[in-house]
């Protein structure tokens, strides 16, 4: 009697390596994201318009943004191959030491990035156009 593992399909297995490498650039991505946050920081110090905090407050969305998509494709990276079609592998991969930490971290750029998106950007209204 011969027992015999599913093997993961092709397209799983695509999709792991290009999210191993979309996730050696977290750390670059993540370093971005500090220095855009530095520059709104200084920017609220700096009791700066508000033209200079949305476009401040947009490029820090943009930068964590990107670091969270890398931060993602680690996440799934690190839950291994057979988590892209199975339910269950994923779960237990989450419990995993390394699982976990990739889990913590997505939650907090999510939780970051929503945070600025509510109170970072100020809301500044359109321009009136002159009537003529």
């Amino acid at each position: 009697m011969a027992f015999f593992r599913p093997r993961v399909s092709r397209e799983a297995e695509v999709r792991y390596h290009a999210d191993v490498e979309i996730s050696k650039s977290f750390p670059q991505l993540l370093d971005q994201a500090r220095e855009a946050e530095r520059v709104v920081r200084e920017l609220r110090a700096a009791d700066a318009d508000e033209i200079e905090l949305l476009a401040a407050g947009r490029a820090f969305d943009k930068a964590l943004t990107e670091a969270l998509r890398a931060a993602e494709a680690g996440q799934r990276a690190a839950f291994g191959v057979k988590a892209y079609d199975d339910r269950i592998a994923r779960r237990k991969a989450r419990a995993t030491p390394k699982g976990a930490q990739w889990t913590r971290e997505v939650d907090r750029l999510r939780t970051l990035r929503e945070e600025n998106r509510m109170w970072g950007i100020p809301r500044v209204p359109p321009p009136v156009p002159s009537a003529r």
